[in-house]
């Protein structure tokens, strides 16, 4: 039987996190993702290995989640077929350091207000770390908080982002109705409760 690795690299002030007390979370994560991991905290590397290629990719994708900022609790939602992770990088949008920290803030919002608008009404997990923010989630989800983040980083205001997630809700909603065949009065019901919501 073929035996595969792959490694990612992970800043080390997220290295402690991918161990875990007493080695904890590291043999939840081999246990959850059916690889071995090897973590290397000098050199801030994680070394995968396995016998399935396909297990061994998604392995490396919780594994990235992680180091960009996500719990592992919410890195392991990749472990789900239909979940995926998207990378935004800030310094496409900023170039320098005080750029890069005013589009943080953007994203984050005060208090972090704005993340967790964009994650409510994306129905998706962000990560703002270093000069990435982060997206897991469905792929509609991940869509529309990339979508809301975009618009974030390129200068919109936030009650002109928040109108356009909410807009995209609607619209998901509506087409989750029309996939199910939901009765049209059925449909009103739907939207009066999101409405209330």
């Amino acid at each position: 039987m073929d035996m595969y690795q792959q490694m990612v690299k992970v800043p080390k002030d997220r290295v402690a996190v991918i161990i875990g007390e007493k080695g904890a979370t590291k043999r939840e994560l081999e246990d959850a993702l059916g690889v071995k991991l090897h973590v290397d905290g000098e050199e801030g590397e994680v070394t995968l290995s396995g016998t399935d290629s396909i297990k061994l990719y998604t392995a490396h994708e919780v594994i990235r989640a992680v180091a960009r900022g996500f719990n592992p609790e919410v890195a392991t939602l990749l472990l789900k077929t239909d979940y995926m992770l998207e990378v935004v990088n800030i310094t496409d949008y900023a170039d320098g350091k005080k750029p890069l920290l005013r589009m943080r803030g953007r994203v984050i919002g005060e208090g972090g207000k704005a993340r967790r608008t964009v994650e409510e009404l994306s129905e998706a997990y962000l990560s703002i770390y270093g000069k990435t923010v982060c997206i897991i989630g469905q792929a509609k989800s991940v869509m529309a908080a990339k979508r809301g983040v975009d618009a974030l980083l390129s200068g919109a205001p936030h009650s002109t982002v928040y109108r356009l997630l909410e807009k995209l809700r609607r619209e998901r909603k509506r087409k989750d109705i029309n996939e199910f065949n939901i009765p049209r009065d059925r449909e009103s019901e739907v939207e009066d409760e999101e409405a209330h919501e």
